[in-house]
């Protein structure tokens, strides 16, 4: 066990989201022990806690809370939060999805250095798997847990699109290897769904300066962060979807072209596993 975290003063965020296209402020503010993570819609008053049992949509993010007052995006600052070992956050935002910022993670983290993680009074117990447990699996998609001493996670992809291809990682998730191996990689989506995208209300306000554009055959806005920035990218999103768990995890997660969907279903998974024992 550790002590609890959460930030010294409160940060604020501003940037656009990516489906809405709108505006959007966040605050990031400390909180109480025990208290786990929570977004406040300012413009609606609704309190939601970033648990499993919140999740709903998830058109090509994750949307916590009832429909008209949800929060959605909210993956990559889950993410981050969960990534770097920060466990009592209060977040407020003005407006139904947070900003995506430059499509990854990093910014949110940089905002959790400008506050200033400290240690509470509170300790810390992570959550462990009693066994292996695996999401129900769909033609061509895997994702179990099994118990381990650390945070693992072995995530593989395979688009059928040159730019992307195959590609597999497998690491040891601590605040260091996430910050400089995890959290830099950005989202992506393919020029091939733009307009059918916008036409579904999603994708509003992506940009090259925001997403990885992937056309036909290469990368359409730049050089790669990493060669294998799209696989470290899914790793990332399984962080933030499994930090739904609401406390810091121990096992090894092995995900085949998962997604938000399944990621959410594991981390339900797992606090009824913790509940039952």
């Amino acid at each position: 066990m550790r002590s609890q975290t959460t930030l010294a003063r409160p940060v604020r965020v501003h940037g656009i989201g990516l489906h809405t296209g709108r505006e959007a402020e966040v605050v990031l503010r400390p909180a109480e022990s025990g208290e786990g993570i929570v977004f406040f819609r300012t413009d609606v008053g609704r309190e939601i806690r970033a648990i499993s049992e919140e999740a709903g949509r998830f058109d090509y993010s994750t949307s916590l809370g009832p429909r008209g007052e949800e929060v959605g995006t909210v993956e990559h600052l889950l993410s981050a939060a969960f990534g770097s070992g920060l466990d009592n956050l209060y977040v407020e935002v003005d407006g139904p999805e947070l900003p995506i910022l430059d499509g990854s993670a990093l910014p949110w983290i940089r905002a959790f250095r400008v506050g200033r993680v400290v240690r509470q009074s509170a300790a810390v117990e992570p959550m462990i798997p009693s066994r292996v447990l695996a999401v129900p699996p769909t033609p061509g998609k895997r994702l179990e847990i099994r118990p381990a001493r650390d945070l693992r996670i072995t995530y593989s992809i395979d688009f059928d699109n040159p730019a992307i291809g195959e590609q597999s990682i497998t690491m040891v998730v601590t605040p260091d290897s996430y910050a400089r191996h995890l959290a830099p990689a950005r989202t992506f989506g393919f020029l091939a769904e733009y307009e059918y995208l916008k036409s579904k209300g999603l994708a509003k306000g992506a940009r090259p300066d925001n997403c990885i554009i992937v056309g036909s055959r290469q990368v359409e806005n730049g050089e790669l962060r990493f060669a294998d920035e799209f696989v470290r990218h899914k790793a990332l999103d399984l962080l933030g979807d499994l930090a739904l768990v609401g406390r810091p995890l121990l096992g090894h997660v092995v995900a085949h072209r998962a997604g938000h969907a399944m990621h959410t279903v594991l981390a339900q998974m797992l606090r009824i596993d913790a509940d039952s024992h």
